[in-house]
């Protein structure tokens, strides 16, 4: 595959996978995401590799969630993200977390700027993350009539606490680096300056580790909350009728718009559910 929304880059064992679209914060399209597939799947079963770093270009944004400029299906992609599986509104975005989840590699988030909406679920899904004291997380989706109806709140729960991810769900603020640390979403926080030089120093300590003791464990692991994947598949079938109603699209203007969105009293599916 030639890639044009990523940069993938192999050295010494590490794959660097890195997001390539600063100019939207590096905002998933379709492509993008079909393109990180092919190479996490690349590097996930290439027995070179030991472990691959998840990255974004520039300074501001680690990612940002969907690209609001790029319809995709005919459904808007504000920066909560609109998205959902292939079978549903064409964004392979479960795929994705399921495939960062199955490859037998640590995979490991470099978080540098804003990691919000889908970006921050990229960081829940990943096995580690380490933040630059700059980086910035948080979930939008129901602020711009959208969800992430799998990994993205039920594996939030597993590590951040029920109460926490709640919260970061229902009232979609955002969090420092220092706090996405204390409520275990990242495992480490470095000056900005130190940030390469700390993701690398992690991934040389993996390459010291039997590969094979560390896909077990991997696999270990994802068991114990495997059945979110089927949660996640549920959830989003559903999200592709929730994105048809006018609720939902209402969020996805008034994102356009740049205004406050009038969720309340809006068509008879919202009278129904309040």
């Amino acid at each position: 595959m030639n890639y044009e929304d990523i940069l993938y880059h192999e050295q010494d064992g590490i794959a660097t996978i890195t997001i390539d679209r600063p100019q939207v914060l590096n905002a998933f399209r379709a492509q993008t995401v079909e393109e990180l597939l092919h190479a996490v799947g690349r590097a996930g079963w290439d027995r070179r590799i030991g472990v691959i770093v998840l990255a974004g270009a520039g300074d501001r944004a680690f990612c940002v969630g969907g690209d609001q400029s790029a319809a995709q299906a005919g459904h808007a992609q504000p920066g909560g993200g609109h998205y959902g599986g292939r079978g549903t509104i064409g964004l392979p975005v479960d795929e994705l977390q399921s495939l960062i989840r199955d490859v037998p590699k640590p995979v490991i988030a470099r978080v540098q700027g804003y990691a919000i909406g889908g970006g921050n679920v990229l960081v829940t899904v990943c096995d580690l993350a380490i933040a630059s004291e700059q980086a910035v997380f948080g979930q939008v989706g129901p602020r711009v009539g959208s969800i992430d109806a799998g990994f993205g709140t039920a594996y939030l729960a597993r590590i951040a606490g029920e109460k926490r991810a709640r919260e970061m769900w229902y009232l979609c603020r955002r969090y420092s680096a220092s706090e996405a640390l204390q409520m275990g979403l990242v495992n480490a926080v470095v000056p900005h300056e130190a940030l390469d030089a700390e993701v690398e120093r992690w991934c040389r300590e993996i390459l010291a580790k039997s590969p094979t003791a560390l896909a077990i464990a991997k696999r270990s692991f994802n068991a114990d909350s495997e059945s979110i994947r089927a949660i996640g598949a549920l959830g989003f079938e559903a999200l592709a009728l929730y994105y048809a109603t006018a609720e939902s699209q209402e969020g996805a203007n008034a994102f356009r718009e740049k205004r406050t969105p009038r969720f309340r009293g809006i068509g008879a599916a919202s009278s129904d559910t309040r």
